[in-house]
C-alpha cells in the first residue's frame, strides 16, 4: 500500500519459512542443510548463529507448524459455520478444504514423527500436544457432557486416519469414510 513500510522478513524468518515449505514437502531427511542455506539466501554462518543444529530447526519448524496449521484450522472451522456445540460438519468442511489443497502432503506432525521421532529429542512430545491442542477445538463443536474429550479424542484418532488415506491419494474414500463414521 502506498505510503506503507514493509520490512524485509528476518534471516531467521526466511530459514524458517524455507524449512516450512521444504520439510512440509519434500520431508525432512530428504532437505539437507546446504539447500535450506542455498534457498532461504544466507551464509552458512548467519544460518548456524540461529540454528546450532538441523534439530534445533525441525523443533522450531514444528513449532511454527503447529502455530500456523491452528490458527488455519480455527479460521477454517469459523468461515465453514462452527460454534460452540454446534457438531462437526464444520470440521469435515474444514478437512475438505485442507485435503483438495494441491500443497496437502497429509500431517506435518505425523510425517515427522514417521520419519525423526526417534531419533529427534521432543519431536513425539511436540506431536502430542499438537493433537491434544487440535481435540480440545473439536471438543468445542461437540455437545457439553462427561463424553465430550474423550469423544473429540476418539475423532481426532478417525481424522489421522482420514489425513493418511487422503495423503495417499484417496481424498474421496477419506471424506466418505469420516461422513459415515461422525
Amino acid at each position: 500500500m502506498p505510503g506503507m513500510e514493509t520490512t524485509a522478513p528476518s534471516a531467521r524468518e526466511r530459514i524458517l519459512a524455507t524449512a516450512h515449505d521444504l520439510f512440509y514437502r519434500d520431508g525432512i531427511r530428504a532437505t539437507g542443510v546446504d539447500r535450506l542455506i542455498a534457498e532461504s539466501g544466507v551464509a552458512k554462518l548467519t544460518f548456524y548463529r540461529h540454528f546450532a543444529s538441523k534439530d534445533d530447526l525441525v523443533r522450531a519448524f514444528l513449532g511454527h507448524r503447529h502455530e500456523r496449521w491452528m490458527a488455519w484450522f480455527v479460521d477454517a472451522l469459523g468461515r465453514h459455520g462452527a460454534g460452540q456445540g454446534t457438531g462437526l460438519q464444520p470440521l469435515l468442511d474444514a478437512l475438505e478444504e485442507w485435503f483438495r489443497d494441491p500443497a496437502f502432503r497429509g500431517c506435518a506432525f505425523i510425517n515427522s514423527v514417521v520419519e525423526v521421532g526417534a531419533s529427534l529429542q521432543g519431536a513425539a512430545d511436540m506431536a502430542r500436544r499438537h493433537k491434544q491442542e487440535m481435540e480440545q477445538v473439536i471438543a468445542e463443536l461437540l455437545p457439553p457432557g462427561p463424553q465430550r474429550m474423550a469423544r473429540a479424542q476418539a475423532v481426532g484418532v478417525a481424522l489421522d486416519g482420514a489425513i493418511v488415506r487422503a495423503q495417499m491419494g484417496d481424498v474421496e474414500g477419506a471424506l466418505a469414510a469420516l461422513r459415515a463414521l461422525l
